[in-house]
């Protein structure tokens, strides 16, 4: 889990987005809030959490204090989830969430400022369709690795699948799915649309949602 801050502007605070990923399928989830404080970040959490379709039995984040703090810690206890943050100066503790922090947020939200009167939009944005999009209908790199002659493990990215696709791929997935949801369930979703489809609804729910933003010039 990482924080992304949507940028100032004379002064004032962007919007933040709240990006998680699981490091085995690379399921994400993003929402956005306005403020970083427990008042908004906790409920978030539980939200987030319940749209993961599979069981969560590890949080991990930097060391920023939006989630190395008494709240989340309690929330996390009361769901059995063993909590883990990175060590100082361990920047790639973190790398498959950075990295999806510029490849997704970075590339579809972009660096200019964005008012944190606009939080909300976004959030639905993100819980009505791009969390959809990018789940059932983005593929994402799977590493092999191989160890050569001098012990070095080198990674080929040849795998490419959606995160639902990769879930599919586990052993009995079944197994890791929370109660009430079903490989059939979430089959259904999938194909609701085709992966071209969802694509391009994504991308004009997105112009639509810049163009309501009220800052002019927001697309320049």
């Amino acid at each position: 889990m990482d924080t992304v801050h949507q940028g100032d502007l004379n002064g004032e605070k962007g919007v933040y987005h709240i990006n998680t990923i699981d490091e085995v399928t690379q399921w994400e989830v993003i929402e956005c809030v306005e403020k970083i404080s427990e008042r908004y970040l906790v409920p978030v959490l539980k939200h987030l959490m319940t749209q993961y379709p599979f069981t969560i039995h590890r949080f991990h984040s930097d060391n920023g204090s939006e989630y190395v703090n008494k709240k989340v810690v309690e929330l996390l206890n009361k769901l059995l989830i063993e909590f883990t943050k990175s060590r100082a100066r361990h920047t790639n503790d973190q790398a498959l969430v950075e990295g999806k922090n510029g490849s997704i947020i970075r590339k579809h939200m972009g660096h200019w400022h964005i008012p944190q009167s606009e939080a909300t939009k976004i959030q639905s944005f993100y819980n009505e369709t791009f969390n959809h999009y990018l789940n059932f209908h983005r593929p994402c790199g799977f590493a092999t690795e191989t160890v050569d002659e001098r012990g070095k493990i080198k990674k080929k990215y040849e795998t490419y699948l959606t995160p639902f696709e990769k879930l599919q791929s586990l052993p009995k997935p079944e197994q890791f799915l929370k109660n009430g949801v079903t490989m059939e369930s979430l089959k259904k979703v999938e194909q609701q649309r085709s992966d071209i489809e969802c694509a391009k609804l994504m991308q004009e729910k997105k112009i639509v949602l810049f163009r309501s933003f009220s800052k002019p010039g927001i697309l320049t």
